[in-house]
């Protein structure tokens, strides 16, 4: 394994929050696989379940209501991995909801959280280098709790809309109100005139919070390929001034590619890792590149090295 520079030398933390099946493994396993599997350890906060689904179900606390989870617990080993000790996480069994024996944990030279509360206290969100939000338009959320659940987990399609519908609360008041820490949210959505599009065609949009030093795509973009790469000036919802960076899914591949090959000039410590990445959201297996979750794992990714680097650690 080639060695990355670095000037941190401690662990670098990347949060990534969203709902159910906004998918946030997809982007953490891409940004594995960008910087090397040996390089990162990948941890899903949702292991901290306070409860079995037995248990919540009894007590009627949803897994999204902070209440049904260990947060105290998550924040001590978050703690723990930045000064590079080790843990015994927790482990949540979603096949039968129950929580099995604990797991021996090592940080490595990044860790990646993933999950749906990690942004839930004042001190966790303290913790973490690199904070991702994402947010996929709701319908196709939806598609993909459904494609998820129903083929890995076994559960019916009435069942997973019951469980959404229980969820509205908690998702409203316990989860939405996350974003607002991000650094960089992602919102995948589908194309004009493609409304049921739910994979590798889909279009992303970044919002870019100025708490972070984004990298500057100017060289590459351009204004005759509206159906390409796009960045622009805009208002927040809360009304604060962002950046937004669009990459529509019919992006070609000589702009994809071109980004890509910037993004990498961008980041010279790391440039040796060069993979092509970008599977498609619940379609793991699938050979298929998606340039717009490719791209957005490489941006994550490029912030990652960066923050290795000593230019934003906190």
């Amino acid at each position: 394994m080639v060695p990355l520079n670095r000037v941190i030398d401690r662990p670098i933390i990347l949060g990534i929050v969203g709902d159910s099946a906004t998918g946030k493994s997809t982007i953490a396993d891409g940004i594995a696989e960008i910087l090397g599997p040996d390089r990162v350890t990948v941890i899903c906060s949702d292991d901290y379940h306070r409860y079995s689904r037995v248990e919540r179900a009894e007590n009627k606390l949803s897994a999204l209501d902070p209440r049904a989870n260990y947060i105290d617990i998550l924040e001590q080993h978050i703690r723990a991995l930045r000064k590079g000790h080790a843990i015994l996480k927790p482990i949540y069994n979603h096949d039968g909801g129950t929580l099995d024996a604990p797991e021996y944990i090592e940080p490595k030279e990044y860790v990646i959280i993933e999950g749906l509360l990690g942004y839930s206290s004042r001190s966790i969100r303290t913790l973490y280098d690199v904070r991702v939000y994402l947010e996929p338009l709701e319908a196709l959320r939806i598609e993909w709790k459904i494609k998820r659940d129903t083929g890995k987990r076994g559960h019916t399609v009435e069942g997973v809309m019951q469980a959404l519908e229980k969820r509205k609360y908690d998702t409203v008041n316990f989860i939405q109100p996350q974003r607002t820490y991000a650094d960089i949210i992602v919102q995948f959505y589908p194309p004009e005139g493609y409304s049921t599009e739910t994979g590798g065609t889909l279009n992303v949009r970044h919002t870019l919070r100025p708490t972070l030093p984004h990298p500057d795509l100017t060289p590459i973009l351009d204004a005759d390929k509206p159906n390409g790469l796009q960045r622009r000036l805009a208002r927040d919802v809360d009304g604060k001034p962002v950046d937004v960076l669009e990459v529509a899914g019919s992006v070609d591949a000589d702009q994809a590619k071109a980004a890509e090959d910037l993004l990498w000039d961008l980041m010279p410590e790391a440039r040796h890792l060069r993979a092509n990445v970008g599977k498609r959201p619940q379609e793991k297996d699938s050979l298929t590149i998606s340039h717009p979750i490719a791209l957005s794992q490489l941006v994550i990714a490029y912030h990652l090295v960066k923050a290795a680097m000593g230019v934003y650690a906190i």
